[in-house]
């Protein structure tokens, strides 16, 4: 790179937490605060390394299954939801629970609770083994079938090719997901939508903000954890994008400086779960080699806000305290 050439960042908007993250990151903060250490989760509240270090730091303990939890103590949910049976395993195991699920993940649970009273075959595109496909799954396992990707299209089979609907996990890239669509409607040509899109707001605003700045940047810095689907799918949009290369990175100080070599325009994002003050240390971490000029890539505005479970308006303490007495009751 020569001394002479105009070096940038273009940075992607939105950025920071998802209401659903940030609806479910305070929730563990308010239990914490509210009922004091210890507060169980059952899985990483969400996919960021940062987040869950932090939180750990102030009394949180991340287990991954519910019988890890000793009985009578509070156990909260992942943003990303999970299968009736774990409702059932907590209620065996006399925890008093917060469920921190993601209202848009709620969402895909009840369709498909619905479209499988309606007796649906319903084709659940996502990824396998994802927290939130396992849990989707768990609604109504007799109805479900994962289509992960449009690769598996070829071997799905549905009882009635009338009845048949999709959805899909939340956090997938839009453009995978119509892609297997496509695939499904071309082998089962009644296939029905979902009533609304079920992929995030915020995975599609960040997506398209990627789209628009893939074709100018030479290299691409997603900011983010390897176990958050929606980070890694920003990893591939960026180079379908155009961008020459694209890396995933937790913190800054994983960047490697090789990769700026003969680069002039760097785009910067994030996944949907992560933390401002990361984003904030990359641009850092930029501006000390050269990079200062920042535009900014908008690709929407964001103002969805998600009240707290309704969970931590109770005494949680409380009705721990009834279950190990037996007291199961309501009142």
């Amino acid at each position: 790179m020569t001394a002479t050439t105009s070096r940038r960042v273009l940075l992607a908007a939105p950025r920071g937490y998802c209401a659903g993250v940030d609806r479910a990151v305070i929730a563990v903060e308010k239990a914490l605060e509210q009922y004091g250490a210890p507060i169980y989760v059952r899985h990483e509240i969400v996919h960021n390394k940062y987040v869950v270090q932090t939180l750990e730091r102030k009394g949180a303990i991340f287990v991954e299954q519910t019988e890890e939890v000793p009985p009578g103590s509070i156990v909260m949910f992942s943003a990303h939801g999970v299968a009736p049976v774990v409702h059932e395993e907590a209620a065996k195991g006399r925890l008093a629970t917060i469920d921190a699920t993601c209202p848009l993940v709620t969402k895909v649970h009840k369709e498909a609770v619905r479209f499988a009273g309606e007796d649906y075959d319903i084709l659940l595109i996502g990824h396998e083994g994802h927290e939130e496909v396992i849990g989707t799954s768990g609604e109504a396992p007799d109805h479900i079938t994962l289509v992960d990707g449009p690769g598996d299209v070829e071997k799905v089979e549905v009882r009635d090719p009338s009845k048949v609907v999709w959805l899909s996990q939340t956090t997938l890239s839009v453009d995978e997901t119509m892609e297997t669509v496509d695939a499904l409607k071309e082998k089962f040509p009644l296939l029905i939508s979902p009533p609304s899109d079920d992929i995030c707001y915020a995975t599609q605003n960040r997506q398209l903000a990627v789209k628009q700045m893939g074709a100018e940047a030479d290299l691409v810095i997603v900011v983010g954890s390897r176990n958050s689907s929606n980070s890694v799918r920003l990893v591939e949009v960026a180079k379908l994008a155009g961008a020459r290369a694209s890396y995933l990175v937790d913190f800054a100080d994983e960047i490697d400086p090789a990769w700026l070599d003969g680069v002039s325009t760097v785009g910067v994002t994030s996944g949907a779960s992560v933390p401002e003050v990361l984003v904030e240390q990359v641009l850092e971490w930029l501006a000390a080699r050269g990079f200062e000029d920042v535009e900014i890539v908008k690709a929407a505005e964001e103002s969805i806000t998600f009240s707290l479970p309704k969970e931590l308006r109770r005494d949680l303490r409380a009705e721990a305290g009834e279950l190990m007495r037996g007291d199961t009751s309501e009142g």
